[in-house]
């Protein structure tokens, strides 16, 4: 998609807000989903007046990562460009990676008997995630011929690089993930996909000896996942591919990551979605594009907690007044992918998707901001990478294509 809108952009001065609530989607629960269930009326008032469908943000029963997920999102596909979720943790938290280097994103876990009882640890405070790394990093810094780098990470999760001498194989990285995705079974033993990855996977299962070794006698978190094997890519910046100057506003370091992986400027942000907004507000001027990310309904939504997805969905809705206050050009709001509660976990189900500008159909096809209701817009059910052409569009950012 952007090699054929590579030769349509056009700038001009048009501010573009694509606002992700992460894990929006969902299933009934009672008859109704967590964003059916939710008291949503700023939203719903949008929806009358958008163009709202469904985005796919891989194919058809696929269920999404968040990388490729975010990727597909700002209009690269997912399965050209596929990265580990190591590389944007790493970068998220302000690593310097090399080309040198493999990243891993790792889960403080708790683990008893061999057996994985949380995969999260209890999703420990940030503050006691901080001292585990750095007693980590004052006890491993270095295996074998790899350096072995720790930058703690929020809650459970930080990320690790594995810096070897020389520039690496591009599939040096193809090494499954630790985590087995479920709680009750044992961690899964790191086994290289290539050549090239024995190597890495030699130190990883050093790695977690080591770790493992250290953190024994920890209450909660005496394990650590290893998730998103990955090597540094290389894209197609956002500026040059669509003429875009783009702040991205998160506070998890992961959406960060890829963020600047693609070019963004992403600065850290503290706080909680209402200190987010405060922070686009305070940056509007100086950017033409901006990405707002909103991590609690995935969260809750993981954990199984419905009425808890509910509630956040219901909390930026009452917030989202402010950032209508900037009237930006375009506004899009929709999720990454869906994270039912009902599954704890992400989903392959659509995800509803509003685009609010002068020139969309609206027109009370749809009477609010759902799942069911979205299905009756003008969009109808598309694949991710195509909503940054719909956005730039919107934005009059493309011209006519052909004669």
């Amino acid at each position: 998609m952007q090699k054929l809108i590579k030769n349509l952009i056009q700038e001009n001065n048009a501010k573009i807000i694509l606002v992700v609530l992460d894990g929006l989607g969902g299933l009934p629960v009672n008859g109704k989903t967590e964003l059916e269930s939710a008291c949503t009326p700023t939203m719903d008032s949008l929806a009358r007046n958008s163009a709202c469908g469904l985005h796919l943000p891989v194919s058809m029963g696929i269920t999404p990562g968040s990388g490729p997920a975010h990727l597909a999102l700002f209009g690269y596909d997912p399965l050209e460009y596929q990265i580990g979720r190591g590389i944007l943790e790493a970068l998220g938290l302000g690593m310097d990676v090399k080309k040198t280097d493999v990243a891993i994103r790792c889960n403080y876990a708790t683990i008893e008997n061999g057996i994985i009882k949380d995969r999260r640890a209890g999703r420990i405070p940030s503050e006691e995630s901080r001292k585990l790394t750095e007693k980590l990093q004052s006890n491993i810094s270095r295996i074998d011929e790899a350096e072995i780098l720790f930058a703690p990470g929020m809650e459970h999760r930080s990320a690790v690089l594995f810096r070897f001498p020389e520039p690496l194989a591009p599939d040096a990285s193809a090494i499954n993930d630790t985590d087995p995705q479920t709680e009750g079974v044992a961690p899964l033993k790191p086994v290289p996909g290539s050549q090239a990855a024995e190597q890495v996977v030699r130190i990883a299962g050093k790695f977690i000896i080591e770790v493992s070794r250290i953190l024994k006698d920890e209450g909660k978190a005496n394990y650590m996942l290893l998730r998103g094997f990955s090597i540094m890519p290389e894209l197609t910046s956002f500026r040059e591919a669509y003429g875009l100057n783009a702040l991205a506003v998160a506070n998890y370091p992961m959406y960060r990551g890829i963020s600047k992986l693609v070019g963004m400027q992403a600065p850290a942000v503290d706080g909680d979605v209402m200190d987010e907004i405060n922070f686009l507000k305070k940056n509007y001027v100086d950017y033409d594009f901006f990405f707002l990310h909103v991590k609690k309904p995935d969260s809750y939504g993981e954990d199984g907690d419905f009425d808890g997805k509910v509630l956040r969905i219901e909390e930026f809705d009452l917030l989202l007044p402010r950032i209508l206050e900037l009237k930006p050009d375009v506004l899009v709001i929709t999720g990454d992918h869906s994270t039912p509660s009902m599954l704890k976990g992400h989903s392959w189900h659509p995800v509803p998707v509003l685009v609010n500008s002068p020139y969309v159909l609206g027109g009370g096809l749809c009477n609010a901001f759902s799942e069911k209701d979205c299905l009756k817009g003008e969009l109808g059910i598309f694949r991710t990478v195509n909503l940054m052409p719909l956005a730039l569009a919107n934005a009059g950012r493309l011209k006519k294509f052909g004669a």
